[in-house]
């Protein structure tokens, strides 16, 4: 039985890194010819990425796993590019992915791996814009807002006469795709003119310095630092496992994948032994990162499949 303190190493800034080498075992079951597992992608699969690779090597004397961040789309084009064995995602894959896998030669299997609610928060010192509608994130983030739409009064008269001060992903990120695809009814379309990061520790502490700030994320990294955030219900709604789990919280609840290189997994043990331990574990680890576990039939359904 695993046992862990709720995992928050995410929760400053500067923790997800162009690469991090989550550590290196003694050796033992792996040592012969074993090698480094590479894993990269989403910023948001990060906390797990990370907590599945540090409990992996503790419980296999030899094994090896590097855990990187470029944002979904940067881990697509390594991922497609046959340079790693695991990424994170947190979209399904594009065609343009699938054609440029398919060109590389890199055959892949999608892996289901738990809920996010997207998630947009605002400073707590914020008492105004606790609710928000889909209309209003849209006028907020769609692209004719781009220099216009610049003070919360502009959204709602009876808001402050105050800067509104926008925080997201960068273009490279799943979320930044999922966000402009169910906010303003195109993937990529959004303003231009807000602090954008991969890294979500840099929105967080955006939003947690500025009483006129608003940021979306993955819900892992609001659930981490809920002193210092707070969410905004969406049409009412508030991001929560319940909410998730009863489909209530719309539109901006998603699943998030791993994509594994059928390669990698059919040819070298500790592969097949990473993926197996991770959807093993992860009635019992997903929720520690702050994310929403799938129901355990659905972990043994694609473990059955792979």
């Amino acid at each position: 039985m695993l046992s862990r303190q709720k995992f928050n190493r995410y929760a400053l800034a500067g923790v997800v890194a162009a690469a991090v080498a989550v550590g290196v075992a003694s050796p033992s079951a792996f040592s012969q010819g074993a090698s480094t597992i590479l894993v990269d992608g989403s910023s948001t699969v990060f906390p797990i990425s990370e907590v599945m690779a540090e409990e992996f090597m503790a419980e296999n004397r030899g094994s090896q796993v590097t855990v990187g961040v470029s944002g979904t789309g940067g881990g697509f084009r390594k991922f497609c590019n046959d340079e790693l064995d695991i990424t994170g995602a947190s979209r399904p894959i594009r065609d343009t992915e699938i054609e440029a896998c398919r060109a590389a030669g890199v055959e892949y299997m999608e892996v289901p791996i738990a809920f996010d609610a997207l998630t947009v928060v605002i400073n707590p010192r914020n008492t105004w814009a606790t609710n928000l509608t889909v209309e209003q994130l849209q006028k907020i983030w769609e692209p004719a807002a781009e220099g216009r739409i610049t003070r919360w009064n502009q959204v709602d008269p009876s808001w402050p006469n105050a800067p509104l001060n926008l925080f997201g992903p960068g273009t490279d990120s799943g979320t930044f795709d999922y966000f402009t695809t169910y906010i303003v009814g195109e993937a990529g379309s959004s303003r231009a003119d807000f602090t954008a990061s991969e890294d979500d520790n840099i929105l967080v502490l955006g939003v947690a310095r500025d009483v006129n700030a608003l940021g979306y994320f993955g819900y892992a990294y609001y659930e981490e630092n809920r002193d210092t955030l707070k969410a905004v219900a969406i049409n009412g709604v508030l991001p929560s496992e319940e909410t998730l789990l009863d489909g209530t919280y719309k539109p901006l609840s998603r699943p998030i994948f791993f994509y594994v290189k059928k390669s990698s997994f059919e040819s070298r043990p500790q592969v097949r032994a990473f993926v197996e331990f991770m959807l093993e574990n992860a009635t019992e680890l997903v929720p520690e990162t702050g994310y929403v576990a799938l129901p355990p039939e659905r972990y043994s359904a694609i473990r059955a499949g792979l």
